[in-house]
């Protein structure tokens, strides 16, 4: 593992057009919960699955059953930035990181301090009502019962992509021509098992592609580096200058 991180902190020293791409490892120090893993949201038991819960039919047609399960696992908004999301803040400010490629809907890069965010599922933090387009916020969601509804009658949706919705393609794109002209790539807290987003690795052309994540991927053998373990833990480990 030391030398890994010498490796590291060696790639980061000589990049100077750095993109990240991440996944709910990232937040899991934040104490979000992730999906996939042993104690991960797939793995508990509700009613429905939350894969189907949280797809675009379920929404529509059992609105009050997607709100419960909504408000109690994905609305964490005490929890904050840890140390991933605050290294990665600090290597945008010192201008060697382009950009945060996240399926993350927590917006805790923006809270650590990045500016530059794709935030490919969107975000808890926009709340718009589906008749009028009025803006509501997390707080208000949560605090909400039942069905959250307008000031003019209508529901009120989440700007988060659900299942079998389309992902936003002008952000998409923008993602696409940040991957393409960096020069180095860490991709970390990610299964890479969720497309289109995982696609994205395939428009990297650059020198060094980073894996950083607890359990291995497809991808391990294509990468220049891999790192398993804790996404925060590793990168408080380097140093930026």
């Amino acid at each position: 593992m030391e030398q890994k991180i010498q490796k590291l902190q060696q790639i980061i020293d000589n990049s100077r057009n750095v993109v990240f791409f991440g996944g709910a490892g990232v937040s899991t120090e934040s104490g979000i919960p992730d999906f996939r893993s042993t104690d991960g949201l797939y793995n508990q038991k509700y009613k429905f699955p939350p894969e189907v819960i949280l797809s675009h039919d379920f929404f529509f047609n059992q609105m009050e059953d997607f709100y419960d399960f909504y408000r109690d696992k994905m609305l964490a908004l005490d929890a904050q930035p840890n140390a991933a999301h605050r290294w990665l803040a600090k290597l945008e400010e010192k201008g060697k990181l382009s950009a945060i490629v996240t399926q993350n809907i927590d917006g805790l890069h923006q809270a650590a301090g990045s500016r530059r965010v794709y935030e490919l599922h969107g975000t808890v933090h926009t709340n718009r009502c589906l008749s009028c387009g009025r803006f509501y916020t997390a707080e208000s969601i949560l605090n909400s019962t039942g069905i959250p509804r307008c000031e003019c009658g209508g529901f009120v949706k989440p700007k988060v992509v659900l299942y079998d919705e389309n992902l936003d393609m002008d952000l998409y794109n923008r993602a696409i021509r940040a991957i393409g002209n960096a020069d180095t790539m860490i991709v970390a807290g990610t299964s890479l098992t969720v497309y289109p987003a995982a696609g994205l690795i395939r428009y990297f052309n650059g020198t060094n592609l980073v894996l950083i994540n607890r359990d291995a991927t497809a991808l391990d053998s294509s990468a220049d580096l891999v790192i398993h373990g804790s996404v925060g833990q590793v990168l408080s480990q380097i140093e930026i200058r």
